[in-house]
């Protein structure tokens, strides 16, 4: 048994000391459990601000309807970016580590201040902020605090939410076959922490909040945030690390500067003439180098050795210049990127088509029978099917379609994540089919007549599940399938870069859905005509908005079919483990990266 404790892991981590990881110690479900609560914990408390946030901003600030809305879209954009911030400081100085300590303290605060500003000062006259009672006006010095607490919810959540997911991924050794099946169910298992935690955010602090219960729906979040940080600090004696590479900017700027610099130098075939560190020096580092591909040629130039890539002064050779000669694993990181941006950008619609669920959806659903009995079905309350979706079909994936096709294939795993984005994206369309559907049903039994009607269709809202059920499916396939693909695709320097491409497509998906609506407006509006989505339904034609989603992803579709076959994908040299004991059999095991 001590003897087993002793083999350290062969993907390079370290433990908190900076010593390589020894496996029976560090990492595995141990910690990946505790992440996963971490998880759910954390989207629990920033859902239950976010959720609410635009009926906050009418009932409590007294904001119309539109700027709301609009306040809300900046908040969230904001979100995102700051994604990029926590990812480029994790990539390059402070480790993931530190970087969701340092982030999830952030989001702390913001919540305490959101509360007590809430409690102390806007909740004024006691009572308000429900349906029936609006708050009083407000000091600028109250507005100001408020905006000050949610802003830091947002960088505080944007920071640590890319980092998270690859902190937990980085718990498992790929290069072990046992822990590598581990680190693909991760992924998994962390977008359903992810959707469990809204879930009771969406429904039951939902509910609270929009009985006027405010502050105790706040301090509800912060209470699941402070548990958050707990959790995830109780986890470091056994969290295994990979250290920072540096600034991934400079590294990508001296490639495109050393390249251009020998433009007239002539490539000749074959790799001899390409520089790399030797093995030593890459181990010294932590690093595993990138086998060279033929793609982007051009970038290679930056590799070649010259006579003057090296500094001189008299007859002494000093050091080489990084902004004349750079590694091949140097040039093929720009390479790797490059590479990702066609995927990722047939990501976004597919984000377009997720961004109805809160938008649309919620608009065609409170058109339509929302009674049964004497109880009122509330419209956005219908996103639980999708959750309950996630969770459903997670766990047939895992544990019925992915054996069943590995089989088949005589492979270790069945799909493979690009596979499994492509069918993410057919199962969206059938979605947005679906949702045309239905509206083409419900426009049938509309009041056309009764603008103003509670209920403008006949046509009861459970109709609307089918569509859920599929946007729930398309998500496993296409998100979790992004989650691992972007990990396994990024280099070992950029790992969270990849995380915050998942949110960064998100983010576009909205800011496009939004442009897509105004245009569609914008065109479809006539003097006789009040476009396809009118304020009341029953007089437009969401139904033909829904059909062009379908069809505009059924054209991103093709192209991401041609651009994923075109997709090489990245390879790792073999890295001789920490463990020095290992025998020469787990070398060769680890001598390929598995993807």
């Amino acid at each position: 048994m001590e003897m087993n404790e002793e083999v350290y892991t062969l993907d390079g981590t370290v433990d908190r000391h900076g010593q390589p990881a020894i496996r029976g110690r560090t990492g595995t479900w141990v910690s990946g459990i505790l992440l996963l609560v971490n998880q759910g914990l954390a989207t629990l408390a920033f859902f239950g601000v976010g959720v609410n946030l635009v009926l906050f901003l009418t009932r409590v600030l007294g904001q119309d309807s539109a700027a709301a809305a609009n306040s809300v879209s900046k908040w969230t954009g904001t979100v995102y970016i700051f994604s990029l911030l926590g990812a480029f400081l994790s990539d390059s100085y402070w480790g993931r580590y530190k970087t969701c300590a340092i982030f999830q303290a952030v989001f702390v605060v913001g919540l305490v201040l959101l509360s007590i500003s809430t409690t102390l000062f806007l909740l004024k006259p006691s009572g308000c902020g429900d349906e029936e009672t609006p708050c009083g006006s407000h000091s600028t010095f109250h507005i100001v605090f408020f905006y000050l607490a949610i802003y830091l919810v947002a960088l505080g959540n944007g920071g640590y939410q890319p980092n998270i997911a690859t902190f937990g991924a980085d718990q498992f050794d790929e290069e072990d076959p046992k822990e590598g099946h581990s680190k693909i169910a991760f992924f998994s298992y962390f977008y359903l922490a992810l959707n469990l935690g809204s879930l009771f955010s969406n429904t039951i602090l939902g509910y609270f909040e929009d009985q006027g219960m405010w502050a105790l729906g706040f301090w509800a979040s912060t209470s699941s945030a402070v548990g958050a940080l707990v959790l995830f600090l109780i986890g470091t004696p056994r969290y295994r690390h990979f250290e920072p590479k540096g600034n991934p900017l400079s590294r990508f700027c001296q490639v495109l500067v050393a390249s251009t610099r020998k433009w007239k130098v002539e490539r000749t075939q074959g790799e001899e003439n390409l520089f790399e560190v030797d093995n030593k020096e890459s181990a010294l580092n932590g690093d595993r180098k990138i086998l060279h591909t033929d793609s982007f040629r051009f970038l290679d130039k930056a590799a070649i050795i010259t006579p003057k890539d090296y500094a001189k002064q008299g007859k002494k050779i000093y050091g080489r210049n990084p902004w004349r000669l750079c590694t091949v694993t140097q040039v093929e990181e720009v390479k790797c990127i490059l590479r990702l941006l066609p995927i990722w950008l047939c990501t976004i619609l597919f984000s377009v088509v997720f961004t109805q669920m809160a938008s649309l959806f919620v608009e065609q659903g409170a058109a339509m029978k929302t009674k049964i009995s004497n109880f009122n079905i509330p419209a956005a309350g219908m996103s639980s099917f999708d959750i309950l979706s996630v969770a459903a079909f997670i766990f047939l994936y895992r544990l019925v379609l992915d054996p069943v096709i590995a089989r088949i294939k005589s492979k270790p795993k069945g799909l493979t994540e690009l596979q499994r984005m492509g069918i993410g994206l057919f199962i969206a369309i059938l979605a947005m089919v679906a949702a045309g559907v239905v509206e083409v049903l419900r426009l049938k039994d509309a009041k056309k007549d009764c603008p103003n009607c509670v209920n403008a269709s006949s046509l009861s809202i459970f109709w609307q599940v089918p569509q859920y059920m599929l946007i729930g499916a398309s998500e496993v396939f296409m998100y979790v399938g992004q989650l691992e693909f972007f990990n396994g695709q990024a280099p070992d320097g950029l790992k969270s870069f990849g995380s915050a491409l998942c949110m960064t497509s998100i983010s576009l998906g909205n800011y496009v859905s939004s442009l897509l609506v105004s245009i569609v407006m914008r065109i479809s509006t006539r003097d006789d005509m009040p476009g396809w989505i009118p304020g009341n339904l029953n007089k437009g034609h969401l139904d033909r908005f829904f059909f062009m989603l379908a069809a505009l992803t059924t054209a991103d579709l093709v192209v991401y079919i041609i651009c994923a076959k075109w997709y090489k994908y990245i390879k790792f040299e073999g890295r001789k483990g920490a463990d020095d004991n290992s025998d020469d059999g787990q070398a060769e095991a680890a001598a390929e990266h598995r993807v």
